[in-house]
């Protein structure tokens, strides 16, 4: 094998991931190269960016060296993801490797057992970076509510990365990670991808396993990837993807060529751009560049239509009741008792919970448990979770109507750009409207794309997100890749030293 790196080491990690497998392939890198350039990139942003949690870096070197002899001898074949490292939302936990949710609670919780989706990207050949920040048990947008540090925009510094799966979104854009795996209950895949200028899926609900991602709600949770690319998301959905006896709400579906779709012609879709999504409150440049977005589609052979989805307006407040309410139950298995921080000031039962979760939870956490348990409460379930549900209804049937006039949904992913550290986060009304272009796909269970469409003068992403009808994931990924080749963007450089 030649063990020559293509110029300076720091240059692998410009490299993407269909990039680094084709130089695997060909013997012109080694595993041991890649995971040692990003362990060095990873040493030198980092303390800047704060997209870690912890890094495996003794680890992954052992496991790299491994894999490099597996594959020289002639034992294994190189997978799409072979020698290629992973960063992983701490959400989805990772045997013998430590799994917080970024809570205190779980500070020091090291998992006996792997997530599927872990698992299989092992099992094709990928080796796991690290565990990335996220807002504490995925309850933000911000990655400002992580029970140990926030994350910052990489590119810049006074700005958010989105959230709740920030870490993972800036790892990418940092360049510290070459793609990784987050978790979108309400966006949380998709607003930290618009926010760092990468790419964000959203599966279809039941197209990739939950067994293994601690739950937040679990009728909304979903795992995807982020990647710096259309292809590269393609690649690690091709992966991750596929029916799981371990899961009960696993879709028993064929895994789909994600990558091969990404060949396909767009000539002839109809693009709907949702008139709710284009009204008071959007950010100007958002809206210009989307629509610019739109013309480049129509001028390769799109159809652009406008379609109607009519209880958009209701969609936030429904989606949080659903959320809260799955989230007390969700996280009431946390007493102090089985696994996870235990207060030493211990007496009664009642007070034992009491303190553990007092001094375990965050106080946003705190706070939804507490919206949760009050609208499941007696009294107050019909009022409110029960039509909650039927609003959630009325949104799946808007979208049903929205794919009988188009093929794909476009739109903003965010009413406005990524915000400055400390702007929102002492008011969480305000944060949470900042999901109301995202929530309603988790509502319906449809994947969504979030992709980059424009930068400001600044040097700031702006992003825009596709929405497509249940296991279009294909359809979105393609159109996605022709938005990338069309638009031409430059990325600006990132100030964030080697």
């Amino acid at each position: 094998m030649n063990h020559e790196p293509p110029g300076r080491p720091s240059e692998i990690c410009d490299l993407s991931i269909a990039q680094l497998h084709r130089e695997i392939k060909n013997r012109q890198l080694s595993s041991v190269e890649i995971a040692e350039a990003y362990l060095r990139r990873i040493r030198s942003r980092d303390p800047k960016i704060q997209a870690f949690i912890s890094v495996r870096a003794d680890t992954l070197l052992e496991e790299a060296r491994a894999l490099d002899r597996s594959l020289v001898s002639g034992k294994r074949e190189a997978g799409l993801l072979t020698g290629i490292p992973l960063a992983v939302k701490d959400n989805i936990v990772t045997q013998g490797t430590r799994t917080t949710c970024g809570s205190r609670i779980l500070e020091h919780y090291v998992p006996p057992y792997e997530a599927t989706v872990v698992a299989r990207l092992r099992a094709d050949g990928a080796l796991i970076l690290g565990k990335t920040n996220l807002d504490e048990f995925a309850m933000g947008s911000t990655t400002e509510n992580s029970g140990f540090f926030p994350t910052r925009n990489p590119w810049d510094l006074n700005r958010v990365p989105g959230g709740s799966s920030g870490g993972s979104a800036a790892a990418v854009a940092a360049l510290e990670a070459p793609g990784a795996l987050g978790s979108d209950t309400g966006g949380s895949i998709r607003q930290p991808a618009a926010f760092c200028g990468v790419v964000g899926l959203k599966p279809t609900y039941g197209r990739v396993s939950r067994y293994g991602l601690v739950a937040f709600a679990s009728s909304l949770d979903q795992i995807g990837p982020l990647a710096r690319s259309a292809r590269d998301a393609a690649m690690i959905l091709q992966v991750v993807s596929g029916y799981d006896p371990m899961d009960s709400t696993s879709a028993r579906r064929p895994v789909e060529d994600f990558v091969g779709a990404l060949e396909g012609d767009v000539r002839g879709l109809r693009i709907g751009l949702p008139a709710e999504w284009f009204s008071s409150g959007l950010d100007p440049r958002i809206e210009a560049a989307v629509r610019r977005a739109a013309a480049r589609l129509e001028a390769v052979g799109c159809e652009v239509v406008e379609v109607d989805l009519p209880h958009t307006e209701f969609a936030i407040a429904a989606y949080y009741i659903i959320a809260l309410a799955e989230a007390s139950s969700n996280l009431a298995r946390y007493d102090g008792m089985r696994y996870g921080h235990r207060s030493s000031s211990i007496g009664a039962l009642e007070e034992t919970y009491r303190n553990s979760r007092n001094e375990g939870f965050g106080d946003e956490v705190k706070r939804r448990i507490m919206i949760g348990t009050y609208v499941l409460s007696a009294g107050y379930y019909d009022a409110y979770y029960l039509k909650a549900g039927k609003v959630r209804t009325l949104i799946k049937e808007d979208y049903f109507r929205a794919f009988e006039r188009a093929d794909v949904l476009m739109g903003p992913t965010a009413p406005s750009l990524p915000f400055l550290q400390g702007d929102k986060i002492a008011d969480p009304l305000e944060m949470y409207l900042s999901d109301v272009y995202t929530v309603t796909a988790n509502l319906a269970g449809i994947p969504g794309v979030a992709t980059t469409c424009a930068y400001t003068p600044e040097g700031v992403p702006i992003g825009l997100q596709l929405l497509g009808p249940h296991f279009g994931e294909g359809r979105l990924l393609r159109v996605a890749q022709v938005l990338e080749q069309e638009l031409g963007l430059v990325k600006p450089a990132l100030s964030l030293g080697a």
